[in-house]
């Protein structure tokens, strides 16, 4: 059982930026391709974005395309989620999630292993 811990969330005016941090615990952080999802008040959870093993590929949905960027450390376990000019509807829980599968997941379903969220709030 793999636990995964976020951190970096909090309370930014829009147009700010906010760095989110997931560490992984365990041995096996690179055969996990890893994602983000978000979950804003009254809402389902929307997918983010998502990364390979490696880190050579990213996936992202188009309501963040151009303004976050995923990126990981495999010495340190750790993935990133880089979020520039955010707006007042990114406010939700943000959480990463971890795929043992050989491909990417892209979607909500199909993750492994998830953290406890970080709350991020934008201001108008």
């Amino acid at each position: 059982q793999e636990l995964l811990v976020e951190s970096g969330g909090g309370l930014v005016q829009a147009g700010g930026s906010l760095r989110l941090s997931c560490v992984v615990s365990g041995r096996s952080f690179g055969s996990y391709s890893m994602g983000w999802l978000r979950r804003a008040p009254g809402k389902e959870r929307e997918f983010v974005g998502a990364i390979s093993r490696s880190g050579g590929s990213t996936y992202y949905a188009d309501s963040v395309k151009g303004r976050f960027t995923i990126s990981r450390d495999n010495a340190k376990n750790t993935v990133y989620l880089q979020m520039n000019s955010l707006k007042p509807e990114d406010t939700a829980v943000y959480y990463c999630s971890a795929s043992a599968r050989r491909t990417m997941v892209l979607t909500t379903n199909g993750f492994d292993y998830w953290g406890q969220g970080t709350q991020v709030t934008v201001s108008s």
